[in-house]
């Protein structure tokens, strides 16, 4: 049946998911502003009908919220980073591809659109996409009622440069600041689990007991990200004791998100479902 739950995303996917709304994660757009005055690009990349926009040139992060049916609603959430070397972010088959995906076994998904340090005449340093995801792990607690969800199962799923992005969340966190005006501020941005595919990697990793927990997939014939990325980061979880299971296919390439290519890749959701249950994160209905 798992197969067929899959197929059925692409066809009848109106039918899995509560209609998505978007949220500023910044109260003033002053504190995301950069000294370029270039405006945010969108760009279809798509072919034969699929949509595969990318977006570039950002500077009002922002997350898109799919929730799931209220019948289905496991109380999970995963925050999406899509990918693209932080010069754009491949938002649709790394994001609301994969957040619908999410809403049809029960999971909340948010799509992070973050800001891109080398999006070309930008100003920000790399810490400007570590802010904005550790914000959207505040904002996501910080609503968890309202979104029906378990503050103690939010994750990050994190693709390419968004795997790297991920990885430095889960090796950079605080339990919030108790003393903040604002409220957002005051929530842990400590991500429960991590999901990775075909991460780039920090060549420093900062890993302890306390790092969550991690999903890893690669390809072996990825000709942008060394699978060597994957197996240090596997490696170092499994030194500390953190729990953490590592996939690694002959073919798939790079990029291979949510495309369904007929390569064994493709079934990556389905082994991840998998992990989550084992986890303890993902509880049936």
């Amino acid at each position: 049946m798992k197969p067929l739950r899959l197929a059925l995303l692409i066809v009848l996917p109106s039918a899995l998911f509560a209609q998505p709304s978007t949220v500023n994660l910044w109260p003033d757009s002053d504190t995301t502003a950069s000294s370029s005055d270039i405006k945010e690009t969108w760009t279809e990349r798509g072919k034969n009908g699929i949509v595969d926009r990318g977006v570039a040139f950002v500077s009002t992060p922002d997350l898109t919220i799919y929730l799931p049916l209220k019948e289905k609603n496991t109380g999970v959430g995963i925050i999406l980073c899509p990918g693209g070397g932080y010069e754009h972010l491949a938002i649709d088959k790394e994001g609301h591809d994969v957040a619908k995906w999410l809403n049809s076994i029960g999971i909340a998904g948010f799509v992070l659109k973050y800001r891109l340090p080398r999006s070309k005449g930008m100003s920000y340093t790399m810490e400007a996409p570590l802010q904005d995801a550790q914000r959207a792990l505040r904002m996501v607690r910080t609503r968890a009622e309202e979104w029906h969800l378990d503050t103690s199962r939010v994750g990050m799923m994190g693709f390419s440069a968004g795997g790297d992005l991920v990885a430095r969340a889960g090796m950079s966190w605080d339990q919030g600041q108790s003393s903040a005006a604002d409220p957002v501020e005051r929530a842990s941005c400590r991500p429960d689990f991590l999901i990775l595919a075909y991460p780039a990697m920090p060549k420093e990793l900062h890993v302890t007991s306390d790092t969550p927990p991690a999903f890893l997939v690669q390809a072996s014939d990825d000709p942008t990200v060394s699978p060597e990325n994957s197996t240090r980061f596997y490696l170092a979880l499994l030194q500390a004791k953190v729990p953490a299971e590592l996939h690694i296919y002959l073919k798939g390439g790079h990029g291979f998100g949510m495309v369904h290519s007929g390569l064994p890749t493709a079934s990556w959701p389905l082994r991840l479902e998998d992990w989550m249950t084992e986890q303890g994160i993902l509880r049936k209905q």
